[in-house]
């Protein structure tokens, strides 16, 4: 992982050696949390699980020191933020209430679990403010979106660079010269090349990919009998031409009677221009208010370090298994974040 980013890094240098370039982190804040809560068990003497919160930080640390930002966003789900999405397929997300991480051995009950996780989201937002970073969150919008519209709009300059961390398969559709995506899951970063050697496309056809496939994760159903082998014989153009969805209905109408898949996808057109929609992060759902918003945010150069009171909570919260040595882990990570 770390060749691989320094490469990346040694490249934008290369292109421009006079040119400061920026280099964005965006964060999808849950995303990163509910991996660090599920994966770490970690609880300190007063037996309080710390896993989420220590995990989230040390994860923090781990991904600036990694990138090397010149500015670091995290974005996390504003309050009704699956609404729109919702109005659109009802289905959209309705597992997500039933599929929990259960720590059987920590909590004796789902709810005991369920406020341990509101508990350290709301803590980890104190720690947040006490660091030179923005913390976005916008009523009735998910961080897939923020994420997306600013991906777009941050970079101005050729060398700079934009890096988004989630798990979160979306993203892949953004990726380009100057977008990467950072998959926790695979500890790998993802540029053009390497969505195109582990899923047999471009950036610019996953969408087209999702729609068809359709993603479980947000309770939406593919193409009855569909599976990725089946999807590129069907479609060879996948791997190297760029397709709308309205490319996908012509070419299922050509070749209609090879195979019943192509009828499927004809007779549910609707459902899937519901599905492109609601999965187009090229398309984010956001007023065009909250985008002048969002500009406003991320333009604004006024940051707050208080690094005294991030060690007061450190040490009232006893995360010290997790992160070690904190004054040089602050100074470390943040002090160059402070203009």
């Amino acid at each position: 992982m770390k060749q691989d980013l320094l490469n990346l890094l040694n490249n934008v240098k290369e292109d421009t050696p006079t040119i400061e370039s920026e280099r964005y982190l965006l964060i999808d804040g849950l995303n990163l949390f509910f991996r660090n809560f599920s994966a770490i068990n970690t609880v300190n003497s007063k037996g309080i699980h710390i896993g989420g919160l220590g995990g989230f930080l040390r994860s923090l640390g781990s991904l600036i020191h990694h990138t090397q930002p010149t500015q670091i966003i995290i974005v996390f789900d504003g309050s009704g933020s699956s609404n729109n999405r919702k109005n659109i397929i009802p289905e959209y997300k309705s597992s997500r209430n039933i599929t929990r991480v259960t720590k059987h051995e920590l909590f004796d009950n789902l709810e005991e679990e369920d406020e341990s996780k509101i508990e350290q989201i709301v803590r980890i937002i104190q720690y947040l403010k006490t660091l030179p970073v923005k913390v976005i969150t916008l009523k009735k919008v998910e961080a897939d979106d923020v994420i997306a519209f600013l991906s777009n709009k941050l970079p101005e300059k050729d060398s700079d660079r934009v890096f988004i961390v989630s798990s979160d398969k979306d993203y892949l559709q953004l990726i380009n010269e100057q977008i990467i995506v950072y998959r926790p899951i695979e500890k790998e970063f993802f540029t053009e090349d390497t969505v195109k050697n582990k899923f047999n496309l471009y950036p610019y056809n996953f969408i087209i990919y999702k729609t068809l496939l359709g993603d479980q994760s947000d309770s939406l159903p593919g193409i009855k009998g569909l599976g990725a082998k089946k999807l590129f014989k069907l479609f060879p153009e996948l791997s190297d031409k760029k397709l709308s969805l309205d490319d996908i209905f012509e070419l299922s109408q050509e070749r209609i009677k090879e195979h019943i898949i192509y009828a499927r996808i004809l007779s549910d057109i609707q459902v899937l221009e519901d599905k492109y929609k609601i999965m187009d992060l090229s398309n984010p759902m956001i007023d065009d208010e909250s985008k002048i918003k969002l500009l406003s945010l991320v333009k604004d150069i006024s940051l707050e370090y208080h690094p005294e009171e991030f060690i007061r909570m450190y040490r009232e919260d006893q995360i010290d298994g997790l992160i070690k040595n904190v004054e040089f882990w602050l100074k470390n990570n943040f002090q160059n974040l402070i203009q």
